[in-house]
């Protein structure tokens, strides 16, 4: 497939209801997920950051990144998404040179978050992110290549506010991201049933969560969790799995059921396969 082919067919995933998407953290470990006939992989920022002897949140540089997902493009022939962190540059015109040069090197979507590292701090203001994701898509637009452009929030994950108030941040930053280009959301930190349930069935694109071992949640249960829901601009669910250096997963969900699951290493296979049979260890 070339480039083109594989953007599509990554929507398709995306559009045709659960698949697990498998992240490697270089070339090495994509060949050994491809292995597994997973249908599509995805880069983890913290893997590559600990594979380059830094810690995890904009301490990579944008070169260190896009040659690392170059390596990982090269050595796999299925659809590559990338974890571009928080874009790599201050200004809305440094995230659209960062997803130009991650199309330049093959991958077919990415994943953008609102929070400026890891450490201690808040969120992005809504309007900066949005000039992000706005520039980001008018990049991804300008290539020709139908990219599916992933906007991350850290509401959950950073602890934004009071327990109670996250769900409305979330759909409010998902419904202001999607209105910027975004393809769907992600939503890491969240793994309760009732709540990502709602979110799916509100939020205007298909809705990411982080499915880590020891949430108590199986991909399965999230399938069924959005099974049946349905809301105007959201799509099926599929099951996407992100990893870190351990075993993690992520879950799109989108209307009428979609989800995304996303393992972040060979050793998620298992866990993948057998997901069925209960929570993820």
């Amino acid at each position: 497939m070339n480039q083109i082919e594989k953007a599509r067919r990554f929507r398709e995933l995306h559009a045709a209801g659960t698949f697990v998407l498998q992240n490697a953290w270089d070339a090495g470990s994509a060949i050994l997920l491809a292995g597994t006939a997973t249908p599509a992989i995805a880069t983890t920022s913290s893997g590559v950051s600990w594979a380059h002897g830094v810690r995890d949140g904009q301490q990579l540089s944008r070169d260190e990144a896009i040659a690392a997902l170059a390596r990982i493009v090269r050595a796999v022939d299925c659809p590559v998404s990338a974890d571009l962190e928080s874009g790599y540059g201050p200004e809305p015109g440094d995230v659209a040179a960062t997803v130009a040069a991650a199309i330049a090197a093959g991958a077919v979507g990415a994943n953008l978050e609102d929070r400026p590292g890891s450490g201690p701090g808040g969120l992005r203001p809504i309007g900066d992110q949005c000039a992000r994701l706005a520039a980001a898509r008018d990049a991804a637009d300008r290539s020709g290549v139908p990219f599916v452009l992933n906007a991350r929030t850290d509401v959950y994950l950073a602890q934004m506010g009071e327990p109670a108030e996250r769900e409305t941040l979330a759909l409010e930053r998902a419904a202001h991201y999607a209105g910027a280009g975004a393809d769907c959301v992600f939503v890491p930190g969240l793994s309760d049933p009732g709540v990502i349930a709602r979110l799916v069935k509100a939020a205007p694109v298909p809705v990411n969560v982080l499915l880590a071992p020891g949430s108590g949640v199986s991909v399965a249960q999230l399938a069924q969790t959005a099974s049946g829901v349905s809301a105007p601009g959201i799509s099926s669910p599929p099951r996407r799995m992100r990893r870190s250096s351990a075993p993690h997963g992520s879950c799109s969900t989108a209307s009428s059921a979609r989800f995304a699951a996303r393992c972040r290493s060979p050793s998620c296979r298992r866990r993948c396969r057998d997901q069925d049979a209960g929570p993820v260890p």
